[in-house]
Parts: C-alpha cells; structure tokens; sequence
C-alpha cells in the first residue's frame, strides 16, 4: 500500500522554471523543470518528462523520466523510466530500468549503512565554503550587494 501524501508537503519546480543552486528538504520533491546544482531530500524525489538536470540528487527513493548529468545518491528505490537519459555516477541500494532508459555511467550497489556515510560524504560543506542562511518566510531576498528599501533595490 502507497503511502499518502499531503500535496502541500511536495516542493515543485514547475516545467519553464530554471534554478540554480542547493535544495534540501524534509519533503518530497518533483522537478519539470531546469536545476542545476545539488538536491537534498529526505523523501522520494520525481523528475518528470520535461525536466533537465545537472548535478547531484541525494535522496530516499527517484522515480525519474528527465535528463540528467551528475550523480545519484538513492537510499532505497531509482526506477529509471522508459524515455529517460542518465549520465553519471549511481549509488543505490535497488535498480528498476524501465524498457527504454538510457544510462551511461557507474553503478554502485549499497550495503545497509553505506548509504549515510557516502551521502554525509556529498551533503557535506567544504571547509572552504560558508554556511548558507537559511531564508525566513517574509524576509526580502537582496542578490545585489546595494541595500534593499521596502522590497526595492536602492539607486546609488
């Protein structure tokens, strides 16, 4: 029996958005669109048919249809599906391939355990890198080093 699931518990990036960056969260996830960077799941992560990325996925369980080039990190469950395009790096405990997708790349079954010690591994920052803010809900985003008033970049 499928677990079920509250759909405002499942962040979305929708097909036309691009994002760059690192994404973790404690929720599933499901990806029409562009990513490029490092995803971070505590859940089951879906990449749908029109959906390209370039990074690495650490996760629990990825049904995947998209494009992708990096590396996959996967607890449990990846089923590749029919259409699909993988190239990089997997390191799973169980592999579905559906008649149709496409790998072209390394594969590592995991033992009970190796799993945290590798994710740990990727999820880790380097010493080199500085600790992201978390973002607060309500509180303007400034990616300009001007300072923000009301929302509005200010002019020098």
């Amino acid at each position: 029996m499928e677990p079920v699931v509250n759909v405002n518990e499942v962040s979305r990036i929708s097909t036309g958005t691009v994002i760059k960056g690192e994404i973790s969260s404690p929720n599933d996830i499901r990806i029409d669109g562009s990513f490029e960077g490092k995803i971070h799941s505590k859940g089951r992560v879906v990449v749908g048919e029109n959906a390209v990325i370039s990074g690495d996925i650490i996760c629990d369980n990825v049904d995947f249809w998209g494009r992708m080039t990096g590396s996959l990190y996967v607890r449990d469950t990846l089923t590749l599906k029919a259409g699909c395009t993988v190239a990089g790096d997997l390191h799973i405990k169980r592999l579905v391939v559906e008649l149709g997708a496409r790998f072209d790349g390394n594969c590592k079954m995991l033992a009970d355990g190796e799993f945290d010690k590798l994710a740990g591994n990727v999820v880790a920052p380097k010493a080199s890198q500085q600790p992201v803010k978390p973002i607060v809900a309500g509180t303007p985003i400034n990616t300009s080093s001007k300072p923000l008033s009301g929302g509005i970049p200010v002019q020098n």
